[in-house]
């Protein structure tokens, strides 16, 4: 049974390109909203990818859905994708010089079956501190669009380092935990091989 992945992420779609999978791409389309303040991370982030799986099914009807979502939190602060220039400027400088959770919440969800599972997995990075001249080019560049944390690894910014934990998460799949997760699920989500 083919993937159906629910995001528009050419991120995502890479990974799973380069990892061999069989898939379709169906955008979910849902709203990303700020999480209520005192929300953890990976509460926050499993509930979205949980709501992209399910949106999906309930449009789809059939399949093996995987939602994803991807947040960074310093200090227990949770950094979506920037607005703006200076919500990425003020993301930035915000985790210069510090350690940073990169979290993605997976929701496999079996539609037809109304079955799901789901797990989250974080990776720790630094980020350290940047010149003027960095941040500027950096901001000037526009690769802050579109990505939690206002960077992204896979886009060989030299000021972000992965410490401990999967490359891939913070790219925005952890394709490690998606294999894990898959292989350990096969039953009860009805998927065969």
């Amino acid at each position: 049974m083919p993937l159906i992945l629910a995001s528009a992420s050419p991120r995502r779609r890479q990974l799973l390109t380069e990892a061999g999978y069989d898939f379709e791409i169906v955008p979910s389309d849902v709203d990303e909203p700020e999480p209520p303040a005192g929300t953890r991370v990976v509460d926050y982030v499993a509930w979205l990818a949980w709501r992209k799986a399910s949106a999906v099914a309930a449009r789809r009807g059939e399949g093996l859905i995987l939602g994803a979502d991807t947040s960074c939190s310093v200090a227990g602060e949770i950094l979506n994708k920037p607005v703006d220039r200076a919500d990425a400027e003020r993301m930035i400088r915000l985790q210069e010089g510090r350690e940073i959770d990169v979290v993605t919440g997976l929701c496999l969800y079996r539609g037809g079956r109304d079955v799901w599972v789901g797990a989250v997995e974080t990776t720790v990075c630094t980020c350290r501190p940047l010149t003027d001249a960095e941040r500027l080019e950096h901001l000037d560049s526009g690769r802050w669009e579109g990505k939690a944390g206002a960077y992204g690894v896979q886009d060989d910014d030299p000021f972000v380092t992965v410490v401990r934990g999967s490359w891939s998460n913070v790219v925005g799949l952890p394709m490690e935990r998606l294999a894990a997760l898959l292989a350990a699920s096969r039953d009860l989500l009805g998927v065969e091989g």
